[in-house]
């Protein structure tokens, strides 16, 4: 799917801008392999043709996605199952780590016994190619902000989609 072709937008699966915040804002994302888990979750969807991914950036305590979510896959279903995994997945990493980080993360509610995301990610419909670009570029910018820092240049920070645009793929 060509990002830059009007007849994306004319689909009825648009372009969501996607974001994910860590439970409290917490810098967990940063902490051992949690950005790789990120990564290889969202390669996993991709490589099974469950989303097209068209820009990211992983923050120490959210995420930023360019995704549109391919048939006969429903939004909310691969949204749930993709923070559900990644949340088992940290969780199992700081359990047989032995991290007390864990403890920052119990859940008082019944269903579960941590709480690694925040409920209610947000997903924005990006019906135009303007609005897409506009949140590309938001997405690319974010590791430089005075807040984080994270990077002197958008092509430097390794945990973005930047420098996949940069070199043409």
């Amino acid at each position: 799917m060509d990002l830059w072709n009007p007849r994306v937008y004319d689909n009825p699966n648009p372009i969501y801008f996607f974001t994910a915040t860590i439970n409290s804002w917490k810098l967990l994302l940063e902490r051992g392999t949690n950005y790789q888990v990120i990564m290889d979750s969202l390669t996993h969807l991709v490589t099974n043709d469950i989303i097209y991914l068209y820009g990211f950036v992983l923050m120490p305590n959210h995420i930023h996605l360019l995704w549109n979510i391919r048939d006969p896959h429903p939004l909310p279903e691969v949204q749930r199952n993709f923070l559900r995994f990644t949340a088992q997945v940290m969780k199992l990493e700081m359990t047989s780590s032995g991290d007390p980080f864990l403890d920052e993360f119990k859940s008082t509610q019944r269903d579960r016994k941590y709480h690694i995301w925040e409920h209610n990610p947000l997903p924005i419909p990006c019906y135009t190619r303007e609005v897409v670009e506009q949140k590309l570029a938001y997405i690319h910018r974010n590791p430089l902000k005075t807040k984080w820092r994270l990077s002197s240049t958008t092509l430097d920070y390794y945990y973005s989609s930047a420098r996949f645009y940069d070199r043409g793929r």
